[in-house]
């Protein structure tokens, strides 16, 4: 059996332990419970599926994923640090105890498998596993895991069965510097540590190269 092995430089490591206290403001102390956010998302299900799985596949699925990350991100659209029109509306009335609710809620619903294109998976495999030392660009599953799962602790998503359409999309913002705006110096909460990490990594990478890793992930079980 071949093995991989993830080259992750130190600037990766610090990054996780950096992402801990700088979005931790986000819903700290608050506890949310699955029931209340399954009455709290209705409005949620119109594009990312009663189940937390969505039909369109430019909107993500949340289903298994990282309460943690859910909470963020929505404290993120609120306080328009993450820059979506839509998201930043529909979480514009959203109190911390709703976004623990509804982070809860997805974290515990299934998501559907999904297949990667054949004809991607070798460059897929070899750069979310091994990254590419002569480029500086470290394994992806270095933070998001060899199977996708993620790092709820440290607020790093969950990438498994993750519409590729959508995480190609994420990764050209990242490249671009428009998935996160500048916050004000006394906004609550602050751009994601790792969001300074992904933008370098991403700018690294080919069209080709995103095509390769959504679709990989799209497939990881």
């Amino acid at each position: 059996m071949k093995k991989w092995f993830a080259f992750v430089p130190a600037a990766v490591t610090a990054t996780v332990l950096l992402s801990l206290p700088l979005c931790a403001t986000a819903g700290a102390g608050v506890t949310g419970t699955a029931e209340a956010g399954a009455a709290k998302s209705a409005v949620c299900a119109a594009c990312h599926g009663a189940t937390g799985n969505s039909v369109n596949p430019e909107w993500p699925n949340l289903a298994g994923q990282h309460r943690q990350y859910i909470a963020l991100q929505l404290a993120a659209f609120k306080a328009a640090v993450r820059l979506n029109p839509v998201m930043m509306g529909q979480a514009a009335a959203l109190s911390e105890q709703d976004m623990a609710d509804l982070a809860v809620h997805f974290s515990k619903l299934t998501p559907n498998g999904q297949e990667a294109d054949p004809t991607l998976v070798a460059r897929g495999q070899q750069l979310y596993r091994a990254g590419d030392t002569p480029r500086a660009l470290p394994a992806c599953m270095g933070c998001h895991g060899p199977e996708g799962r993620g790092n709820g602790p440290a607020r790093y998503p969950a990438l498994r069965a993750q519409h590729s359409v959508y995480v190609y999309n994420q990764l050209k913002a990242y490249a671009g510097g428009t998935r996160y705006g500048a916050p004000a110096a006394e906004a609550a909460v602050q751009v994601p540590a790792g969001a300074a990490i992904m933008n370098e990594i991403a700018a690294k990478l080919s069209d080709e190269d995103m095509q390769a890793l959504a679709s990989y992930v799209q497939g990881l079980r």
